[in-house]
This record gives C-alpha cells, structure tokens and sequence, in this order.
C-alpha cells in the first residue's frame, strides 16, 4: 500500500478531522509517515478562516507540491475550510493539487484517493462519531473530543457557519463511547471542542445538554481532567458549573470567546446581548467558582472601531477579569456581512491595540498567577519541554494545552501523562515553577 502523510493546519476541530482521515487510512492499509519526503500521498488539511490562514495554507501546499519533483510525492490532496470555501478558485489556480475535498467529505478520504475525482465538495454536514476510525496525533495523555459540528450563529465577521453549516450535535451515548476508549488507551485529559459548545444538544430536541454530558462523563471509572472550550457567552448553562464545582476532575476551567465589550461594536459584530451582559455573565460566573480560570478572546481594529471604543475595552481588560486571553486582529473576510463595511481602522493601529490589549492582560495574568505561589495543586506531566528538553514541564487545570502556559516541574522523574502534587514556587506571566511534593 501507499504511504500518506498528512499536515493539519488550523484550530483542534480541525484536527480531529485530520485524525478521522488518518483513522480510515490507517484501517484501509495506508502506512502512515510523518516525513513529506517518503510519502506517496500528502494530504494538507487546510484553514480559511483569518488571512494569515489562508496564506499559510496556500504557502503550505506549494511547498509539498515540490516533492513531485523532489522526493516520491505522486498525489497530492488539499482538504479543509480553503476547500471548502474556494474549490473552483483553487482548481483553476492550483494545478499542482490532484484532489480537492471539502469539509463534508473528508470521512470519503479513502474512497476518494481510489477514485478518479479530483474534486469533492458538497454541503457540509458531516458529523463523525465513534464509529468512524480515528488515530490520534496528540500526545497520548491527551485529545480533543468534538462535541458538535456547525454553528447556530451569524456573527458578521465570521465565516465558520458558511464552511462547516448548520449546528448538529453527537448524542451523549456517542461521546461518552469515544471518551472511553480514549481513556481506555491511556488518555487523562479530555478537552471538549465545538464550535459552539454552549449550543451543544439544542439542535437534538431531546433533551440533550451540556450538563447531562458532563454528568454522564464524570461516571466514567478512569482518573481523568474534562475541559471545556468555546462556550458562547449569552445562553451559557450556568447548572454546568455546579456540576464543575461538585466534581475535581472536571476543569474549573472555561473558555468564554467575548469578541468586545463595547455596546455598538457589539451589535455591529451580531453578537447577542450588550456590554452589561458580558459583565453579568463574568460577575455570574465568578460568584459560582470565585477560582474559576477563564480564558477569552478578542478582535480589535473592527471596521469603524474608534480609539475611544478601543479605550473601553483596554480598561475591560485591566479590570482583571481573565486569566488567558487571545487577540485577533481583524482581517475582512469575503462572504461576511462585516466585509461589507469600509475596513477603515488601518493594519498599524490593528497591530498597536493588540500589542497593547496583550501587554496590559500580561500584568493581568502575572498577578493571577501569584495566587498560586506557596499552594501544593495537581499537575499532569506533559514531559520535556519543547524548547529545553532537559526541562520537564506539565500544566494545572487552569491551563489548557498549545495555548495556555505551563509549569516548569523541578526534579520530575515522572513520565508524561502522570498526575503529579506540585508546590508553585515562582509565577510568572504565563508559567509557573513547582517542585514536587
């Protein structure tokens, strides 16, 4: 049989696309290679959300078209939201690539590389399950589990919902199969994904619910963290954080996207609910787990986006509410309803309030992290470093994987994916030092 690479680019829904590939290929007999260079077949699972992605993407697929002429590459796939987005652009344009699959067609993979067809995009509605293959390319302690597919959404400046389509959510039996067998293999930290994970049962219209899905996976035996991402702020479960605060192996732990905070760029953005509401759900959140990590997102340089409006959500940010916040720049994207709105905030402001939202939650994230200091908390190894492999390092339930910081572990001789006692000894911004107990 062949031997397939693939390269997943994007966000970890994504990723897990990419694994359900490998997954199938894996069943059909492919040999799977991580080097581009001893591969017959090469699949870039690709991201079309941000410009940035975009180009990453393109750049990415033209690097690995080389290997026709330099290594043994005879077939050459691009996958994902690019596709999904700009298939007949791309066929025209790319001659290189031999197959084109959208973000509904990727469970075909197989099919599709024995078949003739050079390009495969429909509507998207795909929703894999367990009962497809999937083979994990997370380190073994660790995977996402895809609660839903789709988006409910209509955000002006967002994309998503044309690429992936309509909400559709797994049934809880689904999930808690597939969590098993991850735990089973050895798998201590769960990380729920989704688009949007509030949403998540509401489209099912039988009395599926983020909380019953909590509750159904804490009755798994195995020791195990659960971790929720993407919850949209308005219709939030609030009942699901009494679940979190009766039971330590879920994360106290979650991930709010807020996008801003001022009213008028709110409303601008479709974003339900006002600035008021954004607070609410932050003073709501806090008064059920005053230690409850968060961690949230934001976009600045929105088309009309004053500095005044940008003033108000710096100060937002220096109120302290966060522990972990990302900060996109805004970049037009076509077949938005924002796209339509003259992009008048230019590329050098975009840069300096981001670099200044960043710098003002940096003192932000330094002072919450000092509450650590001096306490003994549970750490799951990850082992060495990245950048010292001499350096073991393993993170708290407030820190999520790739995006969070980490703690630097003194004298650790545990393996990775091990539940360590660790007493923090320095914070930093975005790390913490420990020494085991």
């Amino acid at each position: 049989m062949e031997t397939v690479g693939l390269i997943s680019l994007g966000c970890s829904r994504n990723l897990v696309d990419s694994e359900v590939m490998l997954g199938a290929l894996k069943k059909a007999g492919f040999h799977i290679n991580q080097d581009p260079m001893r591969c017959d077949v090469i699949i870039v699972n690709t991201c079309g959300f941000i410009e940035a992605s975009k180009e990453e993407s393109i750049n990415t697929v033209l690097e690995m078209a080389e290997l026709k002429k330099t290594g043994q590459l005879k077939k050459l796939v691009m996958a994902g939201c690019l596709v999904q987005r700009y298939a007949d652009e791309l066929k025209k344009q790319m001659p290189e690539v031999d197959l084109f699959i959208g973000t509904g067609e990727y469970p075909k993979i197989v099919s599709l590389l024995e078949s003739e067809c050079d390009v495969a995009v429909g509507k998207p509605r795909a929703l894999a399950d367990e009962t497809l293959p999937r083979l994990l390319t997370t380190p073994k302690h660790y995977a996402y589990l895809k609660l839903a597919e789709g988006c409910q959404h209509a955000c002006s400046f967002c994309i998503i919902p044309k690429l992936r389509g309509p909400l559709r959510s797994r049934s809880i039996d689904s999930l808690v199969i597939e969590a098993n067998n991850f735990l089973d293999q050895g798998v201590r930290e769960l990380n729920l994904i989704a688009q949007d994970s509030t949403g998540f049962g509401r489209d099912r219209k039988d009395e599926t619910t983020l909380k019953k899905l909590f509750e159904a996976l804490t009755e798994l035996p195995q020791e195990k963290w659960i971790r929720l991402f993407y919850a949209y702020p308005q219709g939030f479960p609030m009942e699901v954080l009494d679940v979190m605060k009766d039971h330590p192996q879920i994360c106290n732990y979650l991930d709010l996207p807020i996008q801003h905070i001022n009213d008028r760029i709110l409303k601008s953005m479709r974003r339900e609910g006002v600035g008021k509401d954004v607070r609410d759900i932050i003073e709501a959140v806090r008064t059920k787990i005053p230690d409850l990590t968060l961690r949230t997102t934001f976009i600045v340089g929105y088309p009309t986006e004053t500095k005044t409006e940008f003033e108000e959500l710096l100060s937002f940010v220096e109120e302290g509410h966060f522990d972990h916040v990302g900060v996109f720049t805004y970049s037009p994207e076509e077949g938005t309803s924002a796209a339509k709105l003259a992009n008048d905030v230019p590329d050098m402001i975009k840069q300096d309030r981001r670099n200044r939202l960043l710098e003002a939650q940096q003192k932000v994230s330094k002072q919450r992290n000092e509450r650590w200091v001096g306490k003994t908390i549970s750490v799951l190894v990850d082992g060495p470093s990245a950048d010292e492999p001499l350096v073991i390092t393993g993170r708290h339930q407030g820190q999520a994987p790739d995006v969070d910081g980490v703690v630097f572990l003194n004298e650790c001789d545990l393996p990775a994916g091990s539940f360590a006692q660790v007493k923090i000894t320095e914070a930093h911004a975005y790390d913490l030092v420990g020494e085991m107990v």
